[in-house]
């Protein structure tokens, strides 16, 4: 880690001795990510994206949003190696870059977040609604695609705001408008309210709701509309996974925001583990980007026939399979 170099590299204390630990141990996970995980998240990312989108006709609800968190989890994707072949993440770092770069990878990754965790409170909370309401189309496939358009839109929008705090933290402060913005904290306290609390919230009322109607004994609990009984469970597990995953990085924005960086308000011995964590939990963050695919994979019972589809379809291009054709023209009938 490049916090290491506040010490004097002489230095054979315990603080410099355990940043240089942190620093082999982080150095380790990021190369085991790249190697392991980042391929793995890449390739079921862009199937999961292709493989839907090729079978529109059968999407459900909760594909639309499994989708929209691969397309997200694709962005992560593009900033994790540049990230993490840094000099912040590994001592055989391949490059530094300067201010304008953070200020890119920070947004892109903020946008990400948001994308993943509000796409996995929508699911929740449209799940219900096609629980207690199956005939009312509320939770359709037209309209969970402009749901998730306006989760984009408003993603960005959101990043943009925090990023006039991070932007006029990294430059002069000779521009007065920006001297009186140099508040990294307020950035934070935005992400940690609109990016966690509030699906948090959502999330816990959402499953209250589903909680209370499976206790409940109705006429539609045999309604064919019914999504598939796996979709719960995947929906269970996607959102037990994300908030793992996504809750230490939060947590670490929490800590920013009512204490700023430990190192340097109270004293430079909680530096090297302050920055260790925060990079260990961007990690979890990242992997994100690869459990959530492998897992609707594994979990999604219709995945592997639509995939078959596909493939019959890429091996039948060619006037060479009749009866894929005849298929085709009984799905459009």
């Amino acid at each position: 880690m490049w916090i290491c170099m506040v010490y004097n590299e002489t230095d054979s204390s315990v603080d410099f001795r355990l940043c240089q630990d942190f620093d082999l141990i982080l150095s380790i996970l990021s190369l085991i990510y790249l190697l392991v995980c980042f391929p793995l998240g890449l390739c079921y990312n862009v199937l999961l994206v292709v493989v839907n989108l090729s079978n529109k006709v059968s999407m459900t609800m909760p594909d639309v949003y499994f989708v929209n968190m691969a397309i997200a989890g694709l962005v992560l994707n593009i900033v994790a190696p540049i990230e993490l072949l840094s000099s912040t993440f590994t001592r055989w770092y391949a490059w530094e870059y300067n201010n304008e770069v953070y200020i890119t990878l920070l947004i892109l990754f903020n946008i990400s977040s948001l994308v993943i965790m509000y796409s996995t409170t929508l699911l929740s909370l449209d799940y219900y609604i096609e629980r207690a309401l199956p005939r009312t189309y509320m939770s359709s496939v037209y309209n969970t695609k402009h749901v998730c358009g306006f989760i984009w839109g408003g993603a960005v929008l959101t990043s943009f705001s925090s990023l006039l705090f991070y932007v006029c933290n990294h430059i002069s402060t000779k521009m007065v408008e920006c001297s009186k913005m140099q508040n990294k904290e307020a950035a934070d306290a935005i992400m940690m309210f609109i990016g966690y609390v509030v699906p948090a919230v959502a999330v816990l009322y959402a499953f209250v709701l589903i909680l209370r109607i499976r206790k409940e004994s109705t006429p539609l609990d045999q309604d064919s509309a019914r999504l598939d009984p796996s979709i719960h469970r995947l929906l269970l597990a996607s959102v037990c996974v994300q908030f793992v995953l996504w809750t230490p990085y939060y947590m670490t924005l929490l800590v920013h925001t009512i204490a700023g960086a430990p190192g340097y308000i109270s004293n430079a011995q909680y530096l090297p583990t302050y920055y260790f964590l925060r990079c260990l939990s961007e990690l979890l963050a990242f992997s994100s980007s690869f459990a959530m695919p492998l897992m609707y994979r594994q979990m999604n019972k219709n995945f592997s026939n639509k995939l078959q589809r596909l493939l019959r379809r890429l091996h039948c291009r060619d006037q060479s399979c009749p009866h894929e054709r005849s298929t085709v023209q009984q799905v459009v009938t």
